[in-house]
């Protein structure tokens, strides 16, 4: 594999059907074209991600969105007023052109435009927008660099076009409707709050367990190292006493002679600072020969609401 920035041939690799890691402001995606059946194939064999779990189609222009979309509710004009390009995918009834294989089969296709100048750069290139779900194996943490991208995935992906280090470190909020209402399916790098700020109070998915959009699957975001949550750090790690942990704070640090190692995502409490230091913390675990990791409850607010569903889902053991 080669990291580069030479976005030409990125192109040519991905008119000619190929897959590459592509830089976000959000994570890194593993890209192709959204329209190619074979492409979106590709995708879902090399993340070894289930074809029920769908796919955000990545694109360059509110033309090309509109493209895709056989609705446009008036509160998606609102929002991408508001925050594209940025961290924000709606999800919109589809048209036909959009292949099954993206959406895994149903009649909604979720759709963002990225904040990152290297992406849009690349899709000015192309004649169609990106399929590009983060680019880790199943339910893995995704990356936020191309280094992490490459350890990720070697020689099975020829490009990973170098974005430099990821602006947001966690993946975009997801907004869709149900019965007129707009919904949050994904909390993410845009906070609840201020969309609610430009269309009101945002509902519940009305199925807490069906897979309709990107990221609500049971486990995801999740280290190879067991990980639980806890409110006190302080008594987990006495009631813990004997193993070798690792422990993920929001701003304090924690000592004792069992802790191998200790990570703290914002030493001035900032949510947005946790939020972009939280998968790289995360990766870090794994590089130590730990037994647990013990992680902070965070604020429920803001991003720290984003924080706590990633941990939550990381904290899920499989069945």
């Amino acid at each position: 594999m080669a990291i580069t920035k030479d976005i030409e041939a990125v192109a040519l690799h991905l008119r000619a059907g190929g897959i590459i890691g592509l830089p976000t402001e959000t994570v890194y995606g593993l890209a192709g074209n959204a329209l190619d059946q074979v492409a979106i194939a590709a995708i879902y064999h090399l993340k070894e991600r289930p074809a029920s779990n769908p796919l955000i189609a990545h694109v360059g222009s509110m033309e090309q969105a509109k493209s895709l979309c056989a609705e446009w509710p008036a509160e998606a004009e609102l929002l991408v007023k508001h925050f594209w390009p940025g961290p924000l995918t709606l999800l919109v009834k589809k048209k036909e052109v959009v292949p099954a294989a993206l959406t895994a089969g149903l009649d909604r296709v979720a759709i963002r435009m990225p904040n990152h100048p290297v992406a849009l750069a690349l899709l000015g290139l192309l004649p169609f927008p990106l399929a590009a779900p983060s680019a880790n194996p199943y339910m893995r943490i995704s990356p936020t660099s191309a280094l992490q991208v490459d350890a990720y995935f070697g020689e099975r992906l020829e490009y990973v076009l170098e974005g430099g280090i990821c602006e947001r470190g966690v993946e975009s909020t997801i907004i869709g409707w149900e019965d007129g209402k707009a919904v949050l399916y994904r909390p993410g790098a845009l906070p609840q709050e201020e969309i609610e700020r430009v269309i009101g109070p945002l509902a519940m998915p009305a199925s807490s367990t069906a897979v309709v959009a990107p990221g609500m699957a049971k486990r995801h975001y999740a280290p190879q190292t067991k990980l639980i949550l806890a409110n006190d750090i302080e008594q987990s790690i006495k009631e813990h006493d004997g193993l070798r942990l690792g422990i993920l704070s929001f701003s304090k640090t924690f000592s004792a002679d069992n802790i191998l190692r200790m990570q703290s995502l914002s030493k001035q409490g900032d949510l947005r600072e946790a939020a972009c230091n939280l998968y790289a913390a995360l990766q870090s675990f794994d590089e130590v020969s730990l037994d647990l990791i013990i992680a902070e409850v965070f604020p429920e607010e803001g991003l720290g609401r984003t924080i706590n569903d990633r941990l939550r889902r990381a904290s899920v053991e499989l069945e």
